[in-house]
């Protein structure tokens, strides 16, 4: 297998981890090209292109002159190249810790068995206009070390995340992300007054550099 496997990458830079628990953490960020969702408010349109087929080993070796020992596999759609399943398992290996950033749409399972693997998984709300690709089937299979994270716009996208959790059980971590550019402050509010044991994250690398690619 090895050096023949390419993966089609966007781009591969090296930054502070901006969203989920490992927010503010040096990461290793891994790109990868194309999506099969098209969510109203995303941030990263540029991801949707064909990329360059890299392989495993220019890869790897790109990640290793970041100097961290933590990856992001993030895209557009990472869980669509079923190349991604041997560029994690390469990145296992090598000790990393890997973030998978995924639309949760598609079938999480071929990555839970890969030690240092922690799947960051979206519920889509409706103001994203995906709502209905959600693959619920992932959530119960999900740890305690994943992230399910739900991305708000509004009031509608806060009640429809409180009613998900309520129907569908997981032992993942909750993360509450508001859109950028939107009033987070009311969105924090709600969920102080619902008393939700949830994380509520900004994009931190939003905060930092505004909304630049690559960092």
């Amino acid at each position: 297998m090895g050096d023949a496997v390419a993966v089609r990458i966007i781009e591969i830079f090296h930054s502070l981890q901006g969203e989920g628990p490992l927010t503010g953490v040096r990461t290793s960020f891994v790109r990868t090209a194309r999506c099969n969702l098209r969510c109203a408010w995303c941030d990263t349109t540029y991801s949707f292109g064909a990329g360059e087929e890299q392989s495993l080993e220019s890869i790897v070796r790109k990640v290793r002159s970041h100097r961290t020992r933590n990856v992001c596999l993030t895209g557009g759609e990472p869980l669509l190249q079923g190349e991604s399943v041997e560029l994690v398992r390469r990145l296992s290996k090598a000790g990393y810790t890997t973030v998978i950033e995924t639309g949760g749409s598609l079938d999480v399972t071929p990555y839970l068995d890969i030690e240092g693997v922690v799947l960051s998984v979206d519920v889509k709300c409706p103001s994203s206009r995906m709502e209905s690709h959600n693959r619920w089937a992932n959530l119960p299979r999900l740890r305690p070390t994943d992230v399910v994270k739900f991305v708000l716009a509004d009031g509608r996208d806060y009640t429809y995340a409180k009613r998900t959790l309520k129907s569908h059980r997981t032992r993942a971590q909750i993360v509450f992300q508001p859109v950028w550019g939107t009033n987070a402050g009311s969105l924090a509010d709600r969920v102080v007054k619902d008393k939700l044991d949830v994380r509520f994250l900004l994009q931190e690398h939003k905060v930092l550099w505004g909304d630049v690619p690559g960092r």
